[in-house]
């Protein structure tokens, strides 16, 4: 009997306590919990201030690491997050093509194709014939370790606002054609880009243009018409090239075409590409152009301005907006920019509708941290 009533007050404490210590427990839990997230949001705080004031110390200190010397493939990809599956079935079905041309500054091209990568997507990536063979053996040994990545098939050895950086985009749509990705859309980058918005929000700017291309561009201003009036001569020495302009007037453009001027970066469809490739008007201009002044200026955005019935995914003859805008600090822009604004104003490009920064020092080298 004493067992039994010794068993019952147990029971009977057990009951009335084990409440109070789950209780206990539980707060603690609580203030635990509510004392990490103060200390989380004090250091993003902290964190975001450090960059829109551009210390430096802090960017070293925490940005991304890139490779430098003997890696293993698979612990490069997992150390530098790379991104290895679809993110999604909507971008698993609207995989996208990408050209990147560059010679110099490898890091900055490895950051942008670490942003840039996606396994649904392919890569083509030019390197200047010009580079130094440790940019180029850099760029080969990374981009050997992605399947769906390689190096454009043939190589220019570029002349700045010369046939030759149009010519490198189109052996990476060769390329690209060929390659076994069923992509929709091709977009084109210079090595020293870096993108402010995501895969998936650039799927949703294409998708809204209903099978058109993004070639924005006007009819040429009185200040370019001097690159295609006269003829421009591609000059290429050891240590350095350059255009050289003449006096001699070029013929009018074949098939009657109107030249207009736009950007050299743009976003186009797959049978775009199929015509600038194919049909007799694209090789033709190109061939006019050979002796013009940067080309790849004036190629795209002519031939995207040939009637829809003839030219795929072709606009009206009109301004469209432009994804890379030319009034902002650190944006593409139809001249190379000379620098840049910092962090600040980087970051606040992020929440604008522009898709590419154009890196240059001292931005080029501290927007690695994001």
């Amino acid at each position: 009997m004493s067992v039994f009533r010794y068993c019952f007050f147990l029971i009977l404490i057990l009951s009335v306590s084990l409440p109070f210590v789950f209780y206990a427990i539980t707060l603690h839990a609580q203030k635990s919990l509510r004392r990490l997230k103060f200390s989380v949001s004090s250091t993003l705080v902290e964190d975001c201030k450090a960059i829109t004031e551009d210390k430096v110390s802090f960017l070293k200190e925490n940005a991304l690491k890139t490779s430098s010397g003997k890696f293993n493939c698979t612990e490069y990809i997992t150390q530098n997050h790379y991104i290895t599956r679809v993110l999604s079935a909507e971008e698993a079905a609207f995989p996208l093509a990408y050209i990147i041309t560059l010679h110099k500054e490898f890091e900055t091209f490895e950051r942008l194709f670490r942003a840039v990568y996606m396994p649904q997507n392919v890569y083509c990536i030019h390197v200047d014939g010009k580079a130094p063979a440790a940019l180029q053996q850099a760029v080969r040994r990374l981009v050997g370790c992605f399947p769906n990545a390689f190096l454009a098939s043939r190589t220019e050895r570029v002349v700045y606002g010369g046939v030759s950086r149009l010519r490198a985009d189109l052996h990476c749509m060769r390329d690209l054609l060929a390659s076994a990705v069923p992509w929709r859309y091709l977009l084109n980058a210079c090595g020293q880009d870096f993108p402010l918005k995501t895969n998936w929000e650039i799927i949703q700017h294409l998708k809204a243009h209903r099978g058109k291309n993004i070639t924005p561009g006007v009819l040429p201003p009185a200040h370019v018409t001097a690159r295609t009036k006269y003829v421009h001569r591609e000059q290429l020495y050891s240590f350095f090239s350059f255009m050289l302009p003449t006096f001699v007037r070029k013929a009018r453009p074949p098939h009657n075409l109107t030249i207009y001027f736009g950007s050299a970066y743009i976003a186009v469809t797959r049978p775009f590409v199929e015509f600038v490739l194919q049909d007799p008007r694209a090789i033709d201009l190109l061939a006019w152009s050979e002796d013009t002044y940067s080309p790849d200026e004036h190629f795209w955005v002519t031939l995207n301005r040939i009637p829809a019935a003839t030219s795929p995914g072709c606009c009206q003859p009109r301004r469209r907006p432009s994804p890379w805008p030319t009034s902002s600090p650190c944006t593409r822009s139809l001249r190379p920019l000379s620098g840049s604004s910092g962090l600040s104003t980087c970051l606040k490009m992020s929440t604008a509708s522009t898709w590419m920064a154009r890196r240059r020092l001292p931005c080029s080298k501290r927007c690695g941290a994001w």
